[in-house]
């Protein structure tokens, strides 16, 4: 558990109320505070008055869930008019960390820390240990209707940002027809939310007035449940118990979708304060009437939470579960270099290193003289410190590190297994190639391309050195650059690259290929290049040996899984830095040097006969709509040999 140095904001936000609390330590929430929506403009309003309230308290990271989906930075609220950018309000209210969530993902989340007291458990079914991760659907009525899953995934659990409450109303019944009909007169599309929240049950009392032919009052829900509840009203009554049978539907609806065996779980504003009418309702019986799946149904339990906070339990493990992705893993592609490269720093730089680990989006904004003073070190070591992750100078390593912030593609890697079919081996590779190759984009520094691109096209030749496994890229790069009209040269032996170094000239560019940037005749190589007057460019991990001898340094950072004893993906990742570079040396040359790069693989098929001659060319990737002629892919046709 990450320590808490500050206590943390928790924020419940619906449409007529927010609530907020301070967490203080892991599950205990003091400050409780609930505000009326209607009484602030907008959220930012809302949150500065509790946050006023609690000063001189310092809040560093928060977590606040809506009743909406959260998609992107924008936050648009479905059934309020509140609306803000998440990382403009982070900036304003001065968090570090600023987490939005669904509320009922939040809600989702706490569940597998809501013990027996908890819960009220809703007719029959088998409650299974949560220990046995089994999946988990939460759903329940206020002011919509929150629907979510939980998900085993390992040792954890992935909750499910789901809209599932709009999905279409199903009626089963002529009564249940008749409020479908009645609610068309006012909208198009009727969803189970339209009847299963506060506003659905004002609706559904008035339909079933009508249905019965008898005059409706103007009754808001607390005032129809209050009235079922005492008997005073049989409409009420009526609109209270199918109010219960719809949301057995619905709830039946998710445990059949989901194969939520380990329960149906239902929280909401409406449902946890019925008490025991709830248990007496239609809901169960309705819940298992499914046909031929009923018996299906009457395995799995249902429960209503009763936890007062367990909404900001879930937030709380949402929160924890992004700060320890932050501080325990590359949750940046920057980030991951420091944490790989503590011990190659010096002490200066280690404190600066550990500053930025710690306070990520503060470093990204604070100016030169702050960092150095927060990390106590000199300005000069801050600038040393990005040199040495490959970076220009602050301004340079501040842009990588906004990049990795703000990215919203998950970088993930997922471990093949002996048990793998070869359809999941397959995806899994894929997976983890195209997931290396998105961390390496975000490395890309532009600065240190231009630069390469512009000594290879003033150079008299380049020279391409690469050992073992990575020979075919030295050799891929001896290839492409010669099409080009650049005299290259690749070397793979070592007594040959011993022979080949020894006649450089100054003017010759030497591009040494090394993924772990370590190997000894490589290190030579470089040693004996700069003897020679040669400009270095090194392809290879940052801090490595090989990095600090380059003149130029064009970082790949990438874990490769050693128990398969071959490269593959690091493999892949050189491959296409060479083609960025073939590319952009292609690009500044002439428009004839990429028409090369596209028509390599026609030629290759055309030679083995595959393409006649007089048939119409293809489509280059370089003239796909979306794909810009200086992608790395518009030049992958080249691999295709």
């Amino acid at each position: 558990m990450i320590p808490f140095d500050n206590p943390r904001l928790i924020a419940d936000i619906g449409a007529t109320y927010a609530r907020f609390a301070l967490e203080m330590a892991r599950g205990e929430f003091a400050q409780i505070t609930m505000l009326r929506c209607a009484d602030y403009p907008d959220f930012y309003s809302a949150i500065t008055n509790y946050l006023n309230s609690l000063k001189p308290i310092q809040v560093v990271h928060a977590a606040i869930a809506v009743a909406n989906p959260v998609v992107g930075d924008k936050v648009i609220m479905t059934n309020y008019h509140w609306q803000f950018s998440i990382e403009s309000m982070r900036v304003q209210l001065g968090f570090e960390t600023l987490v939005i969530v669904n509320d009922f993902t939040a809600l989702a989340m706490s569940v597998p820390r809501l013990g027996a007291a908890d819960v009220r458990k809703i007719g029959g079914g088998m409650a299974i240990d949560h220990t046995q991760q089994s999946v988990v659907g939460v759903i329940g009525p206020g002011s919509g209707l929150g629907v979510s899953g939980l998900i085993p995934a390992g040792d954890g659990w992935i909750s499910l940002g789901s809209e599932g409450g709009h999905s279409s109303f199903s009626p089963r019944n002529e009564r249940e027809i008749a409020v479908l009909r009645y609610a068309w007169k006012s909208f198009d599309h009727v969803s189970f939310e339209r009847l299963l929240s506060g506003p659905g049950m004002e609706l559904m009392y008035r339909a079933l007035a009508d249905y019965a032919n008898v005059p409706g009052e103007n009754l808001t829900a607390v005032e129809i449940t209050d009235r079922a509840l005492n008997g005073s009203d049989p409409v009420c009554k009526e609109t209270l118990d199918l109010f219960c049978s719809l949301l057995g539907t619905a709830a039946a609806n998710l445990a059949v979708t989901l194969g939520a065996l380990g329960g149906i779980y239902i929280g909401g504003g409406i449902i946890p304060r019925l008490g025991s009418y709830f248990e007496q309702s239609p809901f169960r019986s309705r819940f298992e009437e499914k046909g031929r799946f009923s018996s299906y149904l009457m395995a799995i339990p249902t429960f209503v939470i009763t936890a007062e906070n367990a909404t900001f339990s879930g937030i709380s493990e949402i929160l924890e579960s992004q700060l320890r992705t932050i501080q325990a893993k590359p949750g940046s592609a920057i980030l991951g270099q420091i944490r790989r490269a503590r011990a190659e720093l010096s002490p200066a730089e280690l404190r600066v290193a550990e500053y930025v680990l710690a306070h990520p989006r503060t470093a990204l904004n604070d100016p030169i003289v702050e960092i150095a003073k927060a990390a106590q070190v000199s300005q000069p070591t801050v600038i040393r410190f990005c040199r040495s992750l490959g970076c220009e100078g602050l301004s340079d390593f501040k842009l990588r590190l906004a990049s990795g912030l703000t990215s919203t593609v998950p970088l993930t890697h997922t471990q093949v297994t002996r048990e793998d079919s070869m359809l999941e081996l397959g995806a899994k590779v894929l997976g983890n190639t195209a997931s290396a190759i998105l961390q390496v984009r975000n490395q890309i520094n532009r600065e240190m391309i231009n630069r390469v691109i512009e000594l290879i096209n003033q150079a008299n030749r380049v020279e391409f050195f690469a050992v073992g496994h990575y020979g075919v890229i030295a050799q891929d790069a001896q290839f492409k650059f010669l099409r080009l009209g650049v005299s290259s040269g690749a070397y793979t032996d070592q007594k040959l690259q011993l022979l080949a170094a020894g006649v450089l000239r100054p003017g010759d560019v030497v591009v040494i290929i090394s993924s772990s940037g370590r190997i000894q005749e490589l290190l030579e190589i470089a040693e004996k290049a700069r003897e020679r007057g040669a400009a270095i460019v090194a392809i290879t991990s940052s801090h490595s040996p090989l990095a600090r001898k380059a003149d130029v340094a064009l970082i790949v950072d990438h874990v490769e899984d050693i128990s398969t004893h071959l490269p593959m993906i690091s493999r892949i990742l050189h491959l296409l830095m060479i083609d960025i570079l073939a590319v952009g040396v292609a690009m500044r040359r002439n428009s004839d040097n990429m028409q090369l790069l596209n028509l390599e693989s026609d030629e290759v098929m055309m030679e083995s006969g595959k393409v006649n001659s007089d048939a119409e060319p293809p489509m280059l990737l370089g003239e796909i709509p979306g794909v810009s002629a200086s992608s790395p892919l518009a030049s992958l046709t080249s691999h295709s040999r």
